[in-house]
């Protein structure tokens, strides 16, 4: 079945919301002051992006592909996977949907941001940084991250076993992010997806919160452009190796 443009859109607006709660807010509970999972630890984040991208691919994969994330709407385009005419309008869907998505995040847990004094802690809600505070790493930890991401994802949905099972090849996608959290998710976060980062750090920077600190712009480049080129490159490696 063939979906509208509209629906297909908003497939992807709901989405990138829920990985948002989902991850996000995972990131919220752990690190915000007075949480009931305060302190839970990197698992309970890395469950969260896990479970917040599984689900939207399960929901909308039918529909709209379950992109939710620029970098995959982009490489397929570059890679002949996907119409460039419906790039703009998903890119649009998706950093709306992410903005929503760490609204609510915000109202969610906006005592606890009141009560907490880490800048770093607040800003680890929104966006990614680097550990170790190097833009050459945080740059090379995106890229590669989002080629594997990319790639992991087309070879699940994509080859005969998981367009047969479309449902079990999108709970596979989400133990790859969820895997990729534990593994790579140490030097930046991380964020794998444009979106995922950049409206929540826009948010960041304009909401009233107590202790916030810096929004960090003269490295928000970074998880834009870095999973832009994975992305491509991932899809490259999977139309060259393995798409029929």
């Amino acid at each position: 079945m063939e979906y509208s443009l509209f629906t297909k859109l908003a497939a992807e607006f709901v989405g990138t919301a829920i990985l948002m709660i989902f991850g996000n807010g995972a990131v919220a509970n752990v690190e915000l002051k007075n949480t009931k999972g305060h302190n839970a630890g990197w698992l309970n984040i890395a469950m969260g992006y896990g479970f917040g991208v599984m689900f939207p691919v399960l929901m909308f994969g039918g529909v709209s592909g379950a992109h939710i994330n620029p970098a995959m709407t982009i490489a397929q385009a570059a890679n002949g996977m996907f119409p460039w005419s419906q790039v703009l309008p998903y890119i649009i869907a998706q950093i709306l949907g992410a903005a929503v998505g760490q609204l609510i995040v915000y109202a969610c847990y906006y005592p606890h941001y009141k009560e907490t004094e880490s800048a770093e802690a607040i800003l680890s809600t929104f966006c990614t940084t680097d550990a170790y505070a190097t833009r050459r790493n945080y740059f090379v930890n995106e890229l590669f991250g989002t080629m594997i991401l990319v790639l992991g994802a087309l070879c699940c949905l994509e080859l005969q076993w998981g367009s047969q099972n479309y449902a079990s090849a999108s709970i596979v996608v989400g133990f790859i992010v969820w895997g990729l959290v534990c593994s790579l998710g140490g030097p930046t976060g991380p964020g794998l997806n444009p979106a995922r980062d950049l409206m929540p750090r826009v948010l960041h920077s304009i909401l009233p919160i107590p202790h916030k600190g810096s929004s960090r712009w003269n490295e928000a480049w970074i998880p834009v452009i870095a999973p832009i080129i994975g992305g491509i490159i991932g899809c490259w490696l999977f139309h060259v190796l393995f798409a029929i």
